[in-house]
């Protein structure tokens, strides 16, 4: 699954410099997850590093983007051209 930031956030932006695939971006209202580029750090991290670093735990998965961990791998292997 895609990863998800929730209206709990409270923008503190520490979550989008510790994504390694760009994922994160500042929304209108709250920080937002482009779910084609979120991979859950597979490939890169054995955990999500922004749900590692949220200070108030909002970014779970997203019930409407079901991927397994194959499919998270292969979106790694086509966003970086690496293997994961």
């Amino acid at each position: 699954m895609a990863l998800l930031i929730t209206d709990d956030c409270i923008n503190c932006a520490v979550c989008e410099p510790e994504c390694p695939n760009d994922a994160i971006f500042e929304g209108t209202d709250i920080f937002e997850i482009n779910p084609d580029l979120c991979t859950e750090c597979i490939g890169h991290y054995d955990e999500p590093q922004c749900v590692a670093i949220c200070p108030v735990d909002c970014i779970p998965k997203d019930p409407n983007r079901v991927e397994s961990e194959d499919e998270l791998k292969h979106k790694y292997n086509q966003l970086t051209g690496r293997t994961a």
